[in-house]
């Protein structure tokens, strides 16, 4: 079955990218993070290989954010464009429903430590039988959403960054009608305190030890 994985990522550059960690991170800190989840996720996309996987971009590729990000030929590249978060995920789930006419999408971010190969192929077979699959985190969001189809009240009007997410998401799902699973939860990094989380493999991207780090939290 055609699976498209699509990964939302900012530039990690210092002073923009993970600023609520800078207070125990500082800038650098926090964009070598950032860059380390950035490449950890598309790794383990790639890993998966279960389909195309596409890198939604903010801002554009041909940003100078960018210029030092090498990234590994096989993805495909788009921009989000504008709008809310919900506006661009809405945009970027129908183009690939849609548009690229992928039987699934599997959308994702680059917060989360366990987003690994096998929990991405087991989503993707959650799909064969399902509408959609949620994989919520413990702040009240999710770090995985996977769709077999497209409606886009699962997008607008969202209080985003709020613990409201994926219960509201579940909500909608119901209302449709749709066959989902609320999968395993998990860990996104976002608070100095979520920095306890980190896989071993992401704590050494950082110079600054985090058990000293979250002593300041």
């Amino acid at each position: 079955m055609s699976t498209r994985i699509i990964i939302f990522a900012k530039a990690p550059v210092a002073g923009r990218a993970k600023t609520r960690l800078m207070s125990v991170l500082g800038a650098e800190g926090a964009a070598r993070l950032a860059r380390h989840m950035l490449t950890s996720t598309v790794d383990a996309c790639l890993g998966a290989a279960i389909g195309p996987v596409e890198l939604c971009m903010s801002p554009s590729l041909n940003h100078p954010e960018w210029a030092d990000i090498n990234l590994p030929l096989a993805l495909e590249l788009s921009h989000q464009g504008e709008g809310d978060l919900g506006c661009r995920m809405a945009r970027a789930a129908h183009r690939a429903l849609v548009d690229h006419g992928a039987q699934q999408v599997l959308l994702v971010g680059t917060d989360c430590p366990q987003l690994s190969p096998e929990l991405l192929r087991h989503s993707a077979r959650c799909l064969s039988s399902l509408d959609a699959v949620l994989h919520p985190t413990r702040d009240g969001g999710y770090a995985l959403l996977g769709l077999r189809q497209f409606n886009p009240h699962l997008f607008t009007d969202m209080p985003w960054s709020t613990p409201q997410v994926a219960a509201l998401t579940q909500t909608r799902l119901a209302a449709l009608g749709w066959r989902y699973q609320r999968a395993e939860q998990l860990q996104d990094i976002d608070e100095p305190q979520d920095l306890l989380w980190l896989t071993a493999s992401w704590v050494k991207a950082l110079q600054t030890p985090i058990t000293e780090a979250s002593h300041h939290v």
